[in-house]
């Protein structure tokens, strides 16, 4: 079974509380393994931009199958390849730290991307977010 709205909100839930526990504002997006959106939520005081920003994070590390650090090497070593397939897909992909992959039985059903604060701050959330689902999918 793939991801569910209520698992997806539950994780943006969860990435909220850690940002707050942070100090920090930011908008938590929630992908299918195909990258479609699911759930998307923007702390009040997130930047502007946040929203398209997580989304594009969430959606090449579903696409890629990577996460955004690892996004980052093969955008940093493969520039052509990366650029071509940038354009492959619906909207433009983010590399760099703040997205993960969601995971079940090794099989990707998701990713999880944020956006708002300094990258590893955006990466705890997505990573507090994850542990939401934990005992569901890994």
């Amino acid at each position: 079974m793939g991801l569910s709205l209520t698992d997806a909100q539950n994780v943006v839930a969860h990435a909220h509380a850690k940002a707050a526990e942070l100090g920090v504002r930011v908008t938590v997006a929630v992908v299918d393994e195909g990258s479609l959106l699911i759930a998307l939520g923007r702390m009040d005081g997130a930047p502007p931009v946040s929203p398209q920003i997580a989304e594009s994070k969430a959606v090449g590390a579903a696409m890629w199958h990577r996460d955004g650090a690892a996004l980052a090497e093969v955008a940093k070593d493969r520039p052509g390849l990366f650029s071509v397939a940038d354009r492959l897909v619906r909207m433009p992909i983010v590399p760099g730290l703040g997205s993960a992959l969601i995971k079940m039985d090794g099989r990707v059903l998701g990713a999880v991307g944020v956006s708002g604060a300094k990258p590893e701050q955006d990466l705890e959330c997505a990573e507090a977010g994850l542990a939401s689902l934990q005992g569901q999918h890994s």
